[in-house]
């Protein structure tokens, strides 16, 4: 019983931590589309926020095909799978 409510808890902040943290990659991308400047704070929070990520995912794969990167699609389809099969199988499992 209390495993339960604990898991389905973990699961449910899982969840939101990666819903937010899809949010976060589609403003980057957005924000990349339109030159801003680097020196505004939300631009710098939002490259600390996502560059860190796009860096592991271009050591393991090449990502730039005709000058776009498709590092954050890459990382969306992660969480979307992460969030899709093990966040619901945790669910499951509480349950």
């Amino acid at each position: 019983m209390i495993f339960s409510v604990f898991l389905e808890a973990v699961s449910s902040i899982l969840h939101i931590v990666i819903s937010a943290y899809t949010w976060i990659i589609i403003g980057a991308a957005i924000i990349s589309w339109v030159r801003p400047d680097p020196y505004n704070p939300i631009v710098q929070l939002l490259y600390r926020l996502t560059e860190p990520v796009y860096a592991a995912i271009r050591r393991v794969i090449p990502t730039v095909f005709g000058g776009i990167d498709i590092a954050p699609i890459i990382v969306l389809l992660s969480l979307q799978f992460i969030d899709r099969f093990f966040v619901r199988l945790m669910f499951a499992y509480a349950a």
